[in-house]
């Protein structure tokens, strides 16, 4: 009878402890940082010989200045002060971009409430891609401008902030499908401009990854 007591006394501590240890393990956790890379510190080697040399100093995205679904001006001065998720596809591709639409409607989805966070899907293809075919797409993928903006513009600049801007490879296909050419990532800036990170957008494990890190990208400027 009296090893029952105190075996009832020790469950009844441990489970006295429980929250007590619950509560250090948060607060020995939310000391701990969670570390996103801030990629090109040191400046750019591109590989594209257009980009010209790089400097030694501290990358960040370029001015641009593009036509969203709207036909609204969207530009590099809508990232300041937002994390942007970024990615280059065209309406017409017949391979990855269903994919990787498919995948940013999810990131569109967790992130839709906030204000901080938006993104910018760039057709390659801006010829065919028109402010009225690219509304017809967002359309399909649920992306309001302004939150989710799909842009087109001038082709030059375009491929220009894709290879020197986001250091994408990108091949155009000069208006047939099969030949265009662009990478499946998907490309997180932060609220200064600086690349933090690249996801296939064709894995719906390193999309839920990117989420994560937008979260974490999120929590450190509310904290700053």
């Amino acid at each position: 009878m009296r090893s029952l007591r105190i075996l009832q006394g020790f469950v009844l501590v441990c489970i006295l402890l429980v929250p007590i240890l619950i509560f250090l393990f948060l607060k020995g956790f939310g000391r701990n940082t969670y570390d996103i890379p801030v990629y090109y510190e040191n400046g750019v080697d591109s590989i594209f010989a257009e980009c010209g040399n790089s400097d030694s100093s501290q990358h960040f995205i370029p001015d641009f200045s593009l036509t969203n679904q709207k036909g609204n001006t969207v530009g590099r001065d809508d990232m300041e002060g937002k994390i942007t998720i970024v990615d280059f596809f065209f309406t017409s591709c017949p391979s990855i971009c269903p994919k990787m639409s498919s995948e940013m409607e999810r990131v569109n989805d967790m992130f839709r409430n906030d204000e901080k966070v938006q993104i910018m899907s760039i057709s390659i293809d801006p010829t065919y891609d028109s402010p009225e075919i690219l509304e017809k797409y967002a359309q399909k993928h649920n992306g309001l401008a302004g939150k989710w903006d799909f842009l087109t513009g001038d082709v030059d600049q375009i491929y220009s902030l894709a290879k020197c801007g986001f250091m994408i490879p990108t091949v155009d296909g000069l208006g047939i499908p099969d030949d265009f050419v662009h990478s499946d990532k998907f490309v997180l800036v932060d609220e200064l401009g600086r690349i933090r990170g690249y996801y296939s957008g064709t894995s719906r494990e390193d999309v839920d990854l990117l989420m994560l890190e937008t979260k974490i990208l999120l929590h450190a400027s509310e904290r700053d």
